[in-house]
């Protein structure tokens, strides 16, 4: 076992941040590396046709709603494992993790149709057919790399609760890196490989997958040896088992409440057209950096947690949550600026300057940054929030405050100021705006008024 990093109660808030930033940023990192997958396909597809760029983001969208639906079972098993080494339980350690590889290898082999069978459901919803058989052919090649993704998050939840942050950073380093050359090689066709497109772009994230998953394998298996990771991993734990299941599947809930949220949106910025849903793409995968260094906070802030949870040490818990907080409200400031003052900058970086639909495409992306900066405030302190409440294992209601806020509030505002109002991309986003502040607010609110009160 590692030496925590956690410190006495009496740590101040220097120290918080300390902690929080050997902790956390390598977690952000990761996170931002690992967007940088997604990122490259959308920039790459980008330079490649705004058709093939609109297709992605439509794929893209559904399939990170699935993949953030079976990601529950990895964040169940972090603040487990956080809690166990703040009690110094070795072997709930190994339990935990063995019962997340299993709940994520059935949810894949269960969730397999919705990749195979794409494209009726994209025209179900209303999708331009040429855009949903785009789709559908990179979900067909895409879809299969769930199963080696899902593994990867939760060995990698496993080792971040174990605060080898570290490593975590430089598995997703270098799979960036091998996405990154196999999108240029597929997509093109360079270095004698045929070009395929958009399906290159799905092989590539595929081969990127596989090689994620076998350095982190290798890695848990040579260097914590004292864990047996993977000796007698086919015994069941029904314990266990049930355990990760009620801690993961609200968290996975939550996160697809939040996901189809955004899914929503791509779908009806779909029904505005292809050039609308190029500028979603574009204007989300800008969000989604900010929003990626907030999830690398809200890990730090579930692990820190979890391990106070785990000495019931509540005066360090309080501590540590108003400073990941404030650093939060730093990175949204930071986020705003630059949405506000570089937005064609931003968004120039996606589009080739020959590209037919650019000044479209930039009239619309640049509305959408500047709602986009209205958001960026509550996203983070909603995210900050659903950290805390993980590492206390409270995620039932935090689920039921989602669902209220994502498709209460969120959905209904995206359709009626989209539509209703006739107010466009713009009044879809003002939705998301809505969605957001509204998750922020109660999810803050649960957990500085009664969850901490439990510990």
């Amino acid at each position: 076992m590692t030496q925590t990093l956690f410190q006495p109660p009496q740590m101040t808030a220097a120290g918080h941040v300390r902690a929080i930033a050997i902790l956390g940023l390598p977690l952000i990192g990761g996170h931002l590396a690992q967007f940088a997958i997604g990122l490259t396909d959308t920039i790459m597809l980008g330079w490649y046709g705004v058709e093939a760029l609109a297709a992605v983001t439509l794929a893209s969208s559904y399939f990170m709603a699935v993949f953030l639906f079976g990601s529950g079972f990895a964040n169940a098993v972090m603040p487990i494992v956080a809690a166990a080494v703040g009690s110094g339980d070795t072997r709930q350690v190994r339990r935990a993790t063995r019962m997340g590889l299993w709940l994520s290898l059935v949810f894949c082999a269960l969730a397999m149709p919705l990749f195979i069978w794409a494209e009726p459901i994209f025209l179900l919803i209303g999708q331009k057919p040429e855009v949903a058989a785009l789709a559908d052919d990179y979900l067909a090649i895409a879809g299969w790399g769930l199963f080696p993704a899902l593994m990867v998050v939760v060995l990698k939840a496993y080792l971040a609760a174990l605060e080898r942050t570290q490593v975590v950073l430089w598995i997703t380093l270098l799979a960036a890196a091998v996405n990154a050359l196999a999108n240029y090689m597929l997509i093109f066709g360079h270095w004698g490989a045929p070009e395929l497109g958009l399906a290159g772009a799905a092989l590539a994230s595929v081969a990127t997958q596989m090689a994620s998953l076998v350095a982190v394998f290798l890695y848990c298996r040579r260097a914590l040896v004292e864990h047996a990771l993977f000796d007698n991993l086919h015994r069941g734990d029904p314990e266990m088992l049930l355990q990760v299941l009620r801690i993961g599947l609200p968290i996975g809930l939550t996160t697809l409440f939040e996901a189809s949220l955004f899914t929503a949106s791509a779908v009806m910025m779909g029904w505005l057209g292809a050039v609308p849903l190029a500028a979603h793409g574009i204007a989300v995968s800008l969000a989604g950096v900010t929003f990626m260094v907030h999830v690398g906070l809200s890990n730090a802030a579930t692990i820190r947690a979890g391990n106070a949870f785990g000495r019931r040490d509540r005066p360090h818990l309080e501590r540590g949550a108003f400073v990941v907080t404030c650093l939060s409200l730093m990175v949204s400031a930071v986020a705003v600026s630059l949405f506000v003052f570089i937005p064609e900058t931003l968004i120039s970086i996606f589009l080739d300057q020959n590209e037919p639909s650019r000044v479209e495409i930039l009239q619309v992306g640049i509305g959408l940054l500047l709602v986009a900066a209205f958001f960026q405030l509550t996203d983070g302190f909603q995210v900050i929030a659903l950290g805390l409440l993980r590492g206390l294992q409270d995620t039932g209601s935090p689920m039921m405050i989602a669902v209220f806020s994502y498709w209460g509030v969120g959905l209904p505002a995206s359709y009626i100021m989209g539509f209703v109002f006739d107010w466009g991309g713009i009044g879809i986003w003002i939705g998301l705006v809505a969605g957001l502040t509204t998750a922020g607010i109660l999810l803050t609110w649960r957990f500085w008024r009664y969850s901490i009160r439990q510990v």
